[in-house]
């Protein structure tokens, strides 16, 4: 069974390490456009500000959430974007302040959900660990945005372990938002952890299988890089397949980032 508490320990690391690099920024940095097309700095932290809000809002009130599901859908394909948008307008020690406070209160009431506790969410419902995973891998997405913006190097941690999971696990999710069956079978799935130790999942003898290094895994499933641009190595016609539409978040499949040979 996940511990929840480590989770959100590692979540908590994940908004801080983010908040280093966003908290002395002056009012004209924080519009310093990001590799997200169109999206600035402030629609960064705003995005992560607006989502917290939503996860706490479907963990403590599931009537008010299912109402903001039900307008969400009226238009699937850019909701994201609008409410990154309105954060973004507002003034960005006011947007900072309403994030850190806000990712803390979700953290703290993660922390506390009785065991078994379903949480709606856009896509399948999910428990308190599931739902600080995919926090704590939205945090670490968009905050890899924010360095590149920035142009600050960051360093992989064992913290990536949770959206390599995570990933996995959403493979079939993958499969089916894009409207394909997915495989029957299970692959065999071996990253390449920041300390050199292996990752495992699946059958060992499975015989579709992905490879690589775990950060190059992390940055795919978010679409935060090109399938060309990364050194994973498939195994199998479906194992590349998989990588050609993985991701890790809820909701429609992305666009995902151009080659950079493409650029």
């Amino acid at each position: 069974m996940a511990d929840v508490k480590k989770i959100v320990e590692d979540l908590r690391a994940e908004g801080d390490q983010l908040d280093a690099l966003v908290a002395d920024l002056t009012d004209r940095e924080w519009a310093t456009p990001t590799p997200a097309v169109g999206w600035t700095v402030a629609h960064q932290i705003g995005h992560l500000m607006w989502t917290d809000r939503a996860s706490l809002l479907a963990v403590t009130d599931g009537e008010g959430f299912a109402a903001q599901l039900a307008e969400a859908w009226k238009n699937p394909l850019g909701f994201v974007d609008e409410g990154a948008e309105a954060e973004a307008l507002r003034p960005p020690a006011e947007l900072l302040a309403d994030w850190r406070a806000g990712r803390e209160q979700l953290a703290a009431v993660l922390e506390s959900l009785p065991s078994g506790t379903k949480i709606p969410w856009y896509g399948p419902p999910m428990g308190a660990a599931s739902m600080a995973t995919a926090r704590l891998m939205e945090t670490w997405a968009h905050g890899r945005d924010v360095a590149d913006a920035l142009g600050v190097a960051t360093q992989p941690t064992d913290r990536l372990k949770h959206i390599a999971r995570l990933g996995v696990r959403t493979r079939d999710f993958a499969y089916s938002v894009n409207q394909l069956t997915p495989p029957s079978v299970e692959f065999r799935v071996e990253l390449t952890a920041p300390d050199g130790t292996v990752w495992e999942w699946g059958p060992p003898d499975a015989p579709q299988r992905v490879t690589g290094p775990a950060e190059d895994f992390c940055l795919l499933v978010t679409q935060r890089t090109h399938r060309d641009d990364t050194a994973l190595r498939a195994t199998g016609a479906d194992a590349e397949a998989w990588l050609g539409i993985a991701q890790a978040f809820a909701g429609p499949s992305g666009t995902g980032r151009d080659a950079k040979a493409a650029q």
